[in-house]
């Protein structure tokens, strides 16, 4: 029952198969100069193998847990991690919090996870007040004990690297952003990132509550694509994004964003703007 109702949901969810294979097309098609994310030479060169296409087979292997793998020990287990981007949100005197849009957001995400009937082994969430938010109400749609869910202090919102194109902000502002949160949401890709040890015996499913410029990060480096192209990515809020770790080491991306169990009138990626947060 489980396995069919896993395979169910990805057909549903493969509404994002389009962006996916349309981000991987734009990343193909341009030239490695192009793809640097900036002028600093040791950047470009730990660029280069991305740039190539050549996937780094050993690129976890530093992992205590995995170093029996480096001495020819084998997984069987597959790592599922499950990307969610926190409902829509506004600012306040309190800081971030839901809207009633997002907290509805939130509760058909919840819904929609409930329904992939998956085993999750672990919840993890920003430290964020609207990511932990979203995490609480999906949470409580999984009827999952919410003691369960883990902060971490990886995952908050930041600029996880110099991006191409760049964004609007000055060149300074950027350059002392990325020092700020780069290493930090490095850490969590790291901390979060890699295959089944041999001593895992089950499929696991790993679910992050999070922010759209850490999730997009995460999945190109996970993928082995330039993290510079972040910014060409676009995610919904409440949106669900899939990606499995196999025991060769290889990661496939089976969802990418996707929101389609959204009514369109519910679809949103911005924060409202004052005078619409203000009549809500």
């Amino acid at each position: 029952m489980r396995s069919s109702a896993l395979w169910r949901s990805v057909g549903a969810m493969s509404c994002g198969s389009l962006a996916t294979y349309l981000a991987i097309r734009l990343f193909d098609s341009l030239e490695p100069s192009m793809l640097s994310g900036g002028t600093r030479e040791g950047k470009e060169r730990a660029l280069e193998p991305l740039a190539s296409g050549a996937w780094l087979h050993h690129w976890d292997l530093d992992k205590p847990q995995l170093q029996k793998m480096a001495n020819g020990e084998k997984s069987s287990a597959l790592r599922h991690i499950v990307l969610v981007r926190h409902g829509e949100y506004t600012r306040t005197p309190n800081g971030s919090h839901l809207t009633e849009l997002g907290r509805r957001q939130a509760e058909r995400t919840g819904q929609r996870l409930r329904e992939m009937d998956l085993a999750w082994e672990h919840v993890v969430a920003s430290t964020m007040p609207r990511a932990e938010e979203t995490a609480m109400i999906i949470l409580k749609q999984l009827h999952l004990d919410p003691l369960k869910m883990k902060r971490c202090t990886l995952l908050p919102e930041g600029t996880p690297y110099p991006a191409d194109p760049p964004s609007k902000r000055s060149d300074r502002s950027l350059d002392l952003a990325y020092k700020r949160d780069g290493p930090r949401i490095e850490a969590a890709f790291r901390r979060y990132f890699f295959r089944a040890s041999p001593e895992q015996e089950h499929d696991s499913y790993l679910l992050i509550v999070g922010h759209s410029n850490v999730i997009r990060y995460l999945i190109l480096r996970a993928l082995q694509l330039p993290p510079a192209a972040w910014t060409r990515l676009n995610l919904n809020h409440g949106s669900i994004t899939w990606l499995t770790v196999w025991p060769s080491g290889y990661v496939t991306l089976r969802c990418l964003g996707d929101s389609g169990f959204m009514p369109v009138t519910e679809i949103t990626h911005r924060r409202p703007s004052p005078a619409k947060a203000d009549s809500s």
